[in-house]
């Protein structure tokens, strides 16, 4: 099941050109103005390994330059906890993916396009530290350090460090409404300060419920707030939506949210249910497995072993105990440590 992060970030990033105006922000200068932005398209599919895809969403999109050559721009949005150190290697992993993609779907071309790969950042814990170029990963000879430095890969990405950003400068750039108020929604999503920020934004808010789509775009902004806000920013959500959409409609919208929040904690409680169930089970049936191999073999419990087999619960001492009993001749051999 996709996110919050994921839904919102696809949703106002995924179109054309509400991606151009990020893409527009922190691309090069001579890059901007070389690329023919009316050519923007998305394309589908995402490269992120599996497991990580709680903790970024990534785009690609395809232009083309104005001398007519191809262009690929992707963009990943992390939003964990923590900066990652290694993110120029896995990076340069997303990358080459990507180009493999595209050799694949063009088989008669000569050459790759250009690909510009891009980190979006809004985690909690203070700007971005992590090194840009994957040759600054490798333990390299401090002697003659600038010779070996040029044998390793060279590979460098792009980044948007949202919690770097003053707001000023967020509510400057150039972009719709929408794009505008997400920025600062990333920006401050995991502070203290969205709750009283949120109050601020009343008019970037009634921009977007005025703007082309504006339902839908404040729809999905609200969700994302509700669903990865505190109480203070809950209670503030409602504050504007009052203010935006009146009373009738914030309390339509505020009460399916809530319904979802209930919905979503329920479901949570039941796959960790599930999930506790399966390891119990698993561990119980290790245990009478253990007590069935040993009554084949009639070696004698004791009522007090009988217990501490089927009390166990570490899985590790449970197979230990496992692959002593296939040849154990009495109980205290199986429980024995290991030499």
């Amino acid at each position: 099941m996709s996110g919050p992060h994921d839904l919102f970030v696809r949703y106002t990033f995924g179109h054309p050109e509400r991606a151009a105006a990020e893409l527009r922000a922190v691309l090069p200068a001579h890059v901007v103005s070389a690329v023919d932005w009316t050519s923007l398209r998305r394309e589908p599919g995402s490269v992120v390994d599996p497991e990580l895809r709680e903790t970024e969403s990534d785009l690609l999109f395809t232009a083309r330059l104005r001398t007519g050559h191809p262009l690929l721009l992707y963009v990943l949005l992390e939003h964990q906890s923590t900066v990652d150190r290694w993110m120029a290697l896995r990076m340069l992993r997303y990358v080459v993916r990507q180009l493999e993609r595209w050799r694949q779907e063009h088989p008669d071309s000569t050459g790759l396009p250009p690909i510009l790969p891009l980190v979006m950042y809004h985690g909690p814990e203070g700007a971005w530290t992590a090194p840009r170029r994957v040759e600054e990963l490798f333990a390299l000879p401090e002697k003659e350090w600038a010779r070996w430095r040029a044998l390793v890969p060279r590979f460098e990405y792009l980044l948007d460090d949202l919690t770097a950003e003053r707001e000023e400068a967020l509510n400057s750039r150039p972009g719709p409404p929408l794009v505008r108020l997400a920025w600062l929604a990333l920006r401050y999503g995991r502070s203290k300060a969205l709750a009283r920020k949120l109050p601020e934004w009343v008019a970037i808010f009634a921009q977007v419920q005025t703007g082309p789509g504006g339902t839908d775009g404040l729809a999905v902004l609200i969700r994302y707030l509700m669903l990865t806000g505190d109480e203070a920013t809950r209670e503030a959500t409602g504050q504007v939506l009052h203010s935006v959409l009146g009373e009738q409609r914030k309390e339509e919208l505020m009460r399916g949210y809530g319904e979802e929040l209930i919905e979503r904690g329920l479901q949570q409680g039941l796959e960790r249910g599930r999930e506790e169930g399966l390891a119990q089970g698993l561990v119980r049936g290790r245990a009478e497995a253990i007590l069935r191999i040993l009554t084949a073999r009639d070696v004698p419990l004791n009522e007090s072993a009988r217990k501490r087999i089927l009390s166990c619960t570490d899985m590790a001492t449970l197979d230990r105990w496992f692959d002593k009993s296939l040849n154990a001749t009495s109980f205290s051999a199986v429980f024995e440590d290991p030499a």
